[in-house]
């Protein structure tokens, strides 16, 4: 498990640590005295702008969560655009700042190892949130589980590409090399792709997750491949609408099915719009909820107990949806995950029509 930081005696630590592991639970306490006014501040510290969700969903709804748990409360965000470097930087500022708890979605899941250090040397607890940290232990862990996603969205395509096109041929774009959920999601893939029968013509890591990276990669393997290609496995939305966008400036007018995975609004029009095959639900709310909850109990010196363990460290992992336009009215719309209004603009009215979707 890991440390445990108070004022307690050596011996009563220790007692601690033999408790907290026999019950499961973790327990940490923040840097100094509890804010005489239960005024906590929180970081929450995210990756990039690349994905579009960390802006429209992750900030505003743990913002919301925390104000719930603890209105008092202070969240300090920031985003380090892609950079390692300017990550450990905000994560610096943070501590600097006294704060109770960190909440951090590493850009880097190997260099995040000296962030969890400082929090470390600094008694403050500290959450990752959807990337993993393998190297050193947070505190805890809160993400959908990724392995999973990666094998729920190949698993879709090959089983589509069975009946339409069998013994074809297909591309695999993965995420971000620096991202430890992104090797969870590329071994998830292949464990659907590598049992199928299905060959891959080429492979790419995607540098920062970005879909310009992955348009250009796409476009020289069109150039190369060209109609052999009969589908491809990209690791979420934003590689997924790289990959379409290459299909279509290469003049490409029935791009083969394409994968996703986020359920962004873009993709969602794309699934509607049939140019993506299909994503991955998973409601924002429920991870930021959790961490928030965690980071709060953390910083008041709480318990949490882990619901399952991932790098040895404390866990909660939550199970997503695929995505087609089969159910997509059903488990986005229906559902209230998403609004007809935000998605159903004047360039997709027709096709969300077609879907049943108002």
């Amino acid at each position: 498990m890991k440390k445990i930081y108070s004022r307690l005696t050596v011996a009563a630590v220790a007692a601690g640590i033999a408790a907290l592991a026999l019950s499961g639970c973790v327990q940490q306490t923040g840097t100094g005295a509890a804010p005489a006014d239960g005024a906590y501040k929180i970081a929450f510290l995210m990756p990039d702008l690349a994905s579009t969700r960390y802006e429209q969903q992750d900030k505003p709804l743990f913002v919301a969560e925390m104000k719930v748990l603890c209105p008092k409360c202070k969240v300090i965000y920031s985003n380090a655009n892609a950079s390692a470097d300017q990550q450990q930087q905000q994560a610096n500022s943070a501590i600097a700042q006294g704060v109770n708890a960190i909440v951090i979605d590493a850009v880097d899941s190997k260099g995040a190892a000296s962030i969890v250090n400082s929090a470390n040397a600094a008694k403050i607890p500290i959450i990752a949130y959807d990337r993993p940290i393998p190297d050193k232990q947070a505190d805890y862990y809160v993400s959908f589980d990724n392995e999973g996603i990666g094998q729920k969205i190949a698993q879709s395509l090959m089983d589509k590409l069975d009946k339409d096109a069998p013994g074809g041929e297909i591309l695999i774009v993965n995420g971000s090399p620096t991202d430890a959920a992104a090797g969870l999601i590329k071994k998830g893939i292949h464990n659907a792709v590598d049992k199928s029968n299905h060959k891959v013509l080429a492979e790419f890591d995607t540098p920062d997750w970005k879909p310009q990276n992955a348009q250009d990669w796409v476009s020289g393997q069109i150039t190369q491949y060209g109609s052999k290609i009969t589908g491809v496995v990209a690791a979420n939305d934003g590689t997924g609408g790289g990959t379409i966008a290459a299909f279509k400036a290469a003049g490409v007018t029935a791009v083969p099915p394409v994968t996703g995975n986020d359920a962004e609004v873009a993709a969602a029009q794309r699934i509607i719009a049939g140019d993506q095959y299909n994503t991955i639900s998973k409601p924002i709310k429920i991870v930021a909820d959790a961490a928030a909850k965690v980071a709060y109990s953390l910083a008041k010196g709480d318990k949490v107990a882990a619901k399952t363990t991932l790098y040895d460290t404390p866990s909660e992992l939550f199970t997503p949806d695929v995505v087609t336009i089969d159910n997509i009215k059903a488990i986005l719309f229906d559902s209230g995950i998403m609004k007809a209004s935000e998605v159903c603009t004047a360039d997709y009215a027709a096709a969300c029509a077609t879907a049943g979707i108002k």
